[in-house]
């Protein structure tokens, strides 16, 4: 299991791990800012300029995983994880690659008021020269971020206000939370990680002005379509429709039309495959209107253009969108690799 504590920059998230590993039995502290370490040492300077912090490299955040599950292997019990995450795709890349390998987060997020942050921030390194300076007013810019966040935070973590508490008493809280289940376990799909290339069917759905229907997954980052894996010996059709019914409660009355074949070569740690989408029909208002989502899944579902799509898929997946809707308007399915019609 993983406790995440969660927070801003001076909320107290690595004094309160430390206390929390002398009361949790059988626990490990885990820092995954050592592994940003690592990264801005390994990595040519050419890339990491790219970036505005090591979390924004992919190689981050697939190697907090890897480390934690290695962690978990080598000494079980309890990672104790003191890691600031305001961006909520990072936090569904993460927590929904833990859960592929079955390991439990509670998430924890230290939230005292923002005249504490800053009282704190101030107090760091106080007069230890230039190079601090520059970190209290780095903190004090992701302050905005962090106030942004607090939404999905809130209702994603257990809040502990540890303002007027001592690092001591703030894990006492967790401890006790943690051991009562009133920090809960995230609750998000566990999807097993492929071992080999997969066949998965995607269902474009639209509405009475043609927009088509995207699902925010709470388990990956990014927008999808509707659909999924096909099972060993399920027709691809079949398995949109399936999924359609599982994702919004929504019985399709025919086998969907196939619009586009795309094969998605493997790029490690993905091992690709053939991905299907089909032309599931318009929807009228009052079957928009009964659609359902199923917890923990998926977060929303919304209606969008073409344009818009662009701004929230990635971007071989926008592209399989868009040759999708050329095929809807020539009558036509199409064969992509890599997103794009061949030949």
């Amino acid at each position: 299991m993983i406790v995440w504590i969660n927070g801003a920059v001076g909320a107290g998230k690595t004094s309160t791990a430390r206390e929390l590993v002398a009361l949790l039995p059988d626990s490990t502290l885990y820092d995954p800012e050592l592994i940003g370490e690592a990264l801005c040492r390994l990595l040519p300077g050419k890339r990491l300029a790219e970036v505005d912090d090591h979390q924004d490299l992919p190689s981050w955040r697939r190697l907090v995983v890897d480390a934690a599950a290695a962690l978990l292997a080598e000494v079980g019990g309890v990672l104790v994880v003191p890691m600031t995450l305001l961006r909520q795709e990072y936090r569904d890349e993460i927590f929904g690659a833990l859960a592929a390998r079955r390991i439990p987060v509670r998430h924890v997020l230290l939230a005292p008021a923002e005249t504490i942050l800053r009282e704190r921030i101030a107090r760091r390194g106080k007069g230890a020269g230039e190079g601090q300076e520059r970190a209290r007013q780095g903190a004090c810019d992701r302050l905005p971020e962090y106030r942004q966040a607090l939404g999905w935070l809130s209702a994603d973590a257990h809040v502990i206000d540890n303002g007027r508490l001592t690092a001591r008493e703030t894990a006492q809280r967790i401890a006790e939370a943690v051991t009562t289940d009133t920090a809960a376990v995230c609750d998000i799909v566990q999807t097993p990680e492929p071992t080999r290339e997969t066949v998965a069917a995607g269902v474009l759905l639209f509405d009475d002005r043609d927009r088509v229907l995207l699902v925010d997954p709470t388990y990956k980052p990014g927008w999808e379509f509707p659909g999924g894996v096909v099972e060993p010996g399920e027709a691809p059709a079949r398995a949109g429709v399936r999924e359609v019914a599982e994702e919004l409660s929504l019985a399709l009355d025919r086998v969907p039309e196939l619009l586009v074949v795309d094969w998605e070569a493997p790029r490690s740690p993905a091992y690709g495959g053939l991905r299907l989408l089909f032309d599931g029909g318009r929807l009228s208002e009052a079957e928009a209107g009964r659609l359902r989502l199923p917890g923990p899944e998926l977060r929303a579902w919304r209606f969008v253009t073409e344009a818009e799509a662009a701004d929230m898929l990635p971007v071989q997946r926008y592209e399989r969108l868009r040759w999708a809707l050329r095929a809807r308007e020539r009558g036509r399915a199409l064969y992509l690799e890599a997103g794009r019609p061949t030949p």
